[in-house]
């Protein structure tokens, strides 16, 4: 088995061309990937920004698989839907270096736009939903093979450990406590992507982290469960606990939203004493109207309470960041503003999050009416830097000030 990483930062071949960004990595893992100013799609032509390609040149791409035997199928993967020009591409090289071998799409942009994924991406099979459901039946139909053993669907701890060790560098290593996520916001494709929400054994968890960092030196993670904190008193707090009573001394890192109504002062000193550092919530908007509407998932009061139990931690400022959701329809500028004051009165630091548009949410059909973009049946219309859903005198200026406003409301 080879595994190729298009967005590997550290490529051991020197790139020559002054037009790609170098990315710049820091210690935790956190970073930047490869960039290439590319021209524009057609439909993005009017947009004023640049149009880049992330991750490694597709010169690059080309010489690593040339250095693979020929393989019996390839699997590829796929995230945000706005990006499917560079899967597209991507399919297009392996197909011109490895003829007739068959090409299996899946993830996010497969699952949420399988159709368009079908008719344009080139791929023979498109997989939608989590692959391991779709593995017994895609043995049988490329290989005539059925699989001796299979991990138990909904038993995340009866699956194998993913093979990081295959990358070509690990600074860093994800973790995930459960799948899925139990609330149903309106803005959110958890409940699509994943089937239902299911959880893991916390001491197993703690197993996976021990095995990275006892075996491979791993001393940064990264958690990217849905719903990390839900369900606390099960999962997360005898997950830290037991992380504490090991010793491990690792550096935690949370860039999904967490939960914020979970949050009490035993849970957050659990957090800071067990190396949690990057921490990242959910709070969306102050307007306790569209709190409700979007998922009811917190509320003014219990976010100024989170806020003070962290703070009493250890944890500051700008330790504690707050996603504010911007460009979500029909909303308004003084929304926004209103959200980033109320987070830093509470002494959170405010991060913007730009809303885009997901197929099948609750609120892709008020997006759809409300998008000047056809959202519809061009995915590169999903990406937030457009604002797809903004309204008409919610300008890109309007926006580049919240920016500011959110970043210098920091001390």
């Amino acid at each position: 088995m080879d595994l190729i990483d298009c967005l590997n930062p550290f490529t051991p071949q020197p790139i020559k061309d002054s037009r790609i960004k170098i990315p710049r990595r820091l210690p935790s893992g956190r970073g930047g990937f490869f960039k290439e100013a590319i021209p524009k799609p057609a439909v993005l032509s009017d947009f004023p920004r640049t149009y880049s390609r992330y991750g490694i040149p597709p010169l690059i791409f080309e010489t690593e698989l040339l250095r693979v035997k020929k393989p019996d199928a390839i699997f590829l993967t796929s995230m945000m839907t706005y990006w499917y020009p560079g899967v597209f591409e991507t399919i297009d090289v392996i197909k011109n270096i490895f003829p007739g071998i068959p090409v299996v799409l899946g993830g996010n942009y497969a699952t949420l736009c399988a159709d368009h994924a079908e008719k344009h991406s080139g791929a023979d099979i498109v997989v939608r939903g989590e692959g391991e459901r779709a593995l017994s039946r895609l043995l049988k139909d490329l290989f005539n093979d059925t699989p001796q053993l299979l991990p138990e669907k909904d038993d995340l701890d009866s699956y194998p450990l993913p093979c990081f060790n295959l990358l070509p560098y690990m600074d860093q290593v994800p973790i995930m406590t459960s799948r899925g996520c139990p609330f149903k916001c309106s803005y959110c494709a958890s409940r699509i992507l994943n089937g239902g929400f299911r959880t893991r054994d916390p001491v197993k968890v703690v197993d996976e982290i021990a095995f990275w960092n006892k075996g491979f030196g791993i001393k940064n993670f990264s958690f990217y469960d849905d719903a990390l904190l839900v369900d606390k008193e099960k999962r997360v707090i005898p997950m830290l606990e037991e992380i504490l009573r090991r010793g491990l001394e690792c550096s935690f890192h949370c860039p999904n939203g967490l939960h914020l109504r979970e949050v009490d002062r035993f849970l957050s000193g659990l957090m800071f004493r067990a190396g949690f550092k990057t921490i990242r919530f959910g709070f969306e908007t102050s307007n306790a109207g569209r709190q409700v509407d979007t998922g009811g998932k917190i509320t003014n009061d219990e976010t100024k309470a989170a806020v003070v139990y962290l703070k009493e931690a250890g944890y500051n400022t700008k330790d504690i960041g707050m996603y504010i959701l911007c460009g979500l329809p029909g909303q308004n500028t003084a929304e926004v503003i209103e959200s980033i004051d109320f987070v830093r009165s509470c002494g959170a630091k405010p991060v913007i999050a730009e809303f885009s548009p997901i197929p099948g949410t609750q609120i892709w059909e008020e997006a759809v009416r409300t998008s000047p973009y056809d959202i519809e049946n061009e995915p590169l219309f999903h990406n937030n830097t457009l604002l797809p859903c903004r309204r008409k005198d919610f300008t890109y200026e309007m926006y580049r000030e919240l920016i500011n406003r959110a970043r210098k409301s920091i001390h």
